[in-house]
């Protein structure tokens, strides 16, 4: 019984601390842990690029390739709804996307690529080194997977960093998150200018 009555009071003390209040973010806050993290990567032109470049804009990043069969298409498209979505705000944000596949995903394809979803969109690449570090950073995954045809795909982690326009990585939004949501975070972050 006196087990039963620790237990209890440990609880109870546990639920008095102060209560969290909810996020006004549809996306994850991921600042704790992401706090320090950039990249030293290329645009499609050969301009070396890092989160500097974007200070005073929303930066939203996104890992993927050009071959990717679902996943990086559909983002991009949603992307691309997003910044419709934002009216006025649009030119105070940037969407960059970091390819995984350096191998394949050469400056000229990014250019025809990245673009064709929003011609405002930013490609990025590096050499697998690079690559690697610019992944590793966010805590981004992926493995390369042979297929039968004598190719590859890559697994990849799926989602979407939102950073401030100081350049911190605030939020993870989860691949399928609505245009909706995704524009309602941007113009928070924009609104609060973090």
């Amino acid at each position: 019984m006196r087990n039963f009555f620790s237990i209890l009071l440990i609880l109870l003390l546990g639920a008095c601390g102060e209560p969290e209040m909810p996020s006004p973010y549809h996306a994850k806050d991921v600042s704790w842990q992401h706090a320090h993290a950039d990249f030293q990567l290329a645009d499609f032109n050969g301009k070396p690029r890092s989160l500097l470049d974007f200070r005073g804009k929303v930066v939203v990043l996104f890992f993927g390739y050009t071959h990717c069969p679902e996943i990086c298409p559909t983002t991009l498209a949603d992307l691309a709804q997003v910044m419709h979505l934002l009216g006025k705000d649009v030119d105070r944000v940037q969407v960059l996307f970091v390819t995984l596949d350096p191998e394949r995903d050469s400056p000229e394809l990014l250019a025809k690529f990245v673009p064709s979803f929003d011609p405002s969109f930013l490609g990025l690449y590096g050499d697998e080194q690079a690559t690697k570090q610019a992944a590793n950073a966010f805590g981004v995954n992926y493995v390369k997977q042979d297929d039968k045809h004598g190719g590859y795909t890559l697994d990849h982690t799926a989602g979407m960093y939102l950073l401030g326009t100081r350049g911190k990585p605030l939020l993870l939004a989860p691949y399928g998150q609505s245009a909706e949501q995704l524009a309602q975070d941007i113009r928070l972050l924009l609104a609060i200018g973090r």
